[in-house]
């Protein structure tokens, strides 16, 4: 029996911790064991997180060893000078619920960019170096992961490089100083320095990367990354067993997820509030579903335009009972973020509404990461940022077919795409940085 190698597998975010971040590396965990690897986890203790979903309980694979050290945060800090209550949750990607941003948010936001760099998860750093150099030396493993957001985790790993020297590979979920919302840090001169000095030492140093798209590949190998690896987010097809779902009588449009102020589809409210004047029979079965929490901006834009009525929100479901939505709805609708760096981001839903086998209303770079991935899956239609023409008859061709009854697509092969098989060119990568 071949013997199991060991990785070290370095992320903020873990079970019960809900949301995206959470899902890459615990799917990975997930199987890594049915390719003879042994994952050992390090994550917080006491970690900010903005939702719990402990349903992602049952994916950590039994015995597996869970390392966890109580992390300082300067979130109490935080909250006390905006008057925010203990129990309140930090949002993240500027998301705005409830407000304008007042001056003391303002201020809140130019301490996180200038002073805590990478993030707030700094004071982690050192500590982590100290207890995981002493854990590792009685308990060698083959090989360490680091995956951010937030990078913090690169830099822990980074240390262990330098006193250990064991292969390191580095995650990245998203990009680093090219993160749609790096220039609304207000970063000073210095600190813009500092963060692209971090970034470039942890991609030098790093072994290998890892990054979920062909652009995002291009980015770091154009900042001096020579061994970079696409490997992209995925679906489990354990979470898609049960079939005894049964499609919504309305015509049902469904966004799961955050939509912060970048990402909110301001054109397709303005399409819609035409549509469902200038067609009554639409205006009649037409349901917008929005489940996950939703800036400002997406409140304003929907009661200006009279939408409410056609809009049913759901603060939070859990992973499990979100695929059962997902699964229910006639249309999966993907808005991407209108940002400089649109044509990179792949949002970790998309993979989903690939397993879910519903049409997806995309609107986003046509010459993009998702819309080459829809494209090529034949899973749905893709309209360009301010082409309202092509969004208007997209929704509409949509609608024809679910009036017909025949609103369905014939999606080709999206099995590659399958956790599993995504664990496996994980191991692939491992087997051969590991001597």
């Amino acid at each position: 029996m071949e013997k199991f190698k060991k990785v070290l597998i370095i992320t903020y975010y873990w079970p019960p911790s809900g949301g995206s971040g959470v899902q890459r590396w615990l799917k990975f965990t997930k199987y890594l064991r049915d390719f003879n690897w042994e994952p050992v986890i390090y994550t917080p203790e006491n970690p900010e997180i903005p939702v719990e979903d402990s349903s992602l309980l049952k994916d950590i694979p039994d015995g597996i060893t869970v390392l966890k050290k109580r992390i300082w945060e300067p979130y109490s800090f935080y909250k006390k000078f905006l008057g925010q209550k203990e129990e309140d949750k930090i949002q993240t990607g500027f998301l705005t619920e409830k407000r304008k941003p007042k001056c003391k948010e303002k201020i809140s936001v130019w301490i996180r960019g200038n002073l805590f760099i990478p993030d707030a998860r700094k004071f982690w750093i050192g500590p982590s170096v100290k207890y995981l150099t002493n854990y590792l030396k009685k308990n060698p493993v083959d090989i360490i992961i680091s995956t951010g957001p937030p990078h913090s985790m690169h830099l822990i790993a980074q240390g262990l490089k330098k006193q250990l020297n064991i292969p390191w590979l580095a995650d990245f979920r998203d990009p680093w100083t090219n993160i749609d919302f790096y220039n609304d840090l207000k970063l000073t001169r210095w600190a813009d320095k500092k963060h692209k000095k971090q970034e470039q030492l942890v991609i030098k140093e790093a072994d290998s990367l890892i990054v979920v798209g062909t652009t995002l590949k291009k980015e770091y190998q154009n900042l001096g990354a020579k061994n970079v690896s696409v490997i992209t987010n995925g679906y489990d097809h354990d979470d898609y067993t049960d079939d005894n779902v049964c499609l919504d009588k309305k015509f049902s449009i469904m966004h799961a997820g955050t939509i912060t102020y970048s990402r909110n589809p301001q054109d397709f409210w303005l399409i819609l509030s035409e549509l469902v004047n200038e067609y009554q029979d639409l205006a009649k079965d037409i349901e917008i579903k929005l489940i996950g929490k939703i800036d400002l901006s997406v409140n304003e834009n929907i009661t200006k335009l009279g939408l409410d009525k056609f809009v049913v929100k759901t603060n939070y479901l859990s992973h499990k009972e979100t695929i059962r939505e997902q699964k229910r709805s006639h249309v999966l609708f993907l808005p991407i973020n209108n940002t400089h760096n649109a044509k990179g981001i792949i949002t970790g839903k998309l993979f989903e509404y690939l397993a879910a086998g519903r049409p997806v209303l995309a609107i986003g770079p046509t010459d993009g990461d998702a819309a080459e991935i829809i494209n090529n899956t034949k899973a749905g239609m893709i309209s360009g940022f301010g082409d309202n023409n092509r969004l208007k008859n997209n929704i509409l061709s949509l609608y024809h077919n679910y009036k017909k009854g025949k609103l369905q697509i014939s999606s080709g092969d999206v099995s590659k795409y399958s956790r599993k098989n995504l664990t496996e060119e994980l191991v692939n990568l491992l087997n051969g940085s590991v001597k």
